[in-house]
């Protein structure tokens, strides 16, 4: 008899880690997951304020950078609605730098924007 509660103890034991694995699991994505949603609502914010700063200089042709920049959010976000669930953190993670990336790569147009409208000393 004694085995036999032994082997329960040890299933009873192997179920609760395994489910203590699985919501660390799952709560580690839903982390990844908002951290994207949040890196790319900051992109699209920084974007929608520094478009007329852009426009200004780079003028209304196609060759446009934010619009660019907010086609690849929208890209990304139908990726996450369609796909986010079922990814890995990986690829999460990898998402979230491209979008880190573009956001670096406007705040460097922008300085240069910046830079170039200053008054020569």
């Amino acid at each position: 008899m004694a085995p036999t509660l032994l082997s329960i103890a040890l299933l009873v034991l192997a179920g609760w880690l395994w489910l203590r694995g699985w919501r660390a699991a799952r709560g580690r994505h839903q982390r990844a997951m908002a951290g994207v949603l949040d890196a790319a609502d900051a992109l699209e914010a920084r974007l929608r304020t520094a478009r007329s700063e852009i426009e200004s200089v780079a003028g209304d042709g196609r060759d446009d950078p934010v619009r660019k920049a907010l086609q690849e959010m929208l890209r990304q976000r139908l990726w996450l609605q369609q796909h986010g669930p079922a990814a890995s953190t990986s690829q999460l993670d990898a998402v979230r730098e491209s979008i880190d990336a573009a956001r670096a790569r406007i705040e460097q147009q922008l300085r240069r924007i910046e830079r170039a409208r200053a008054p020569l000393p």
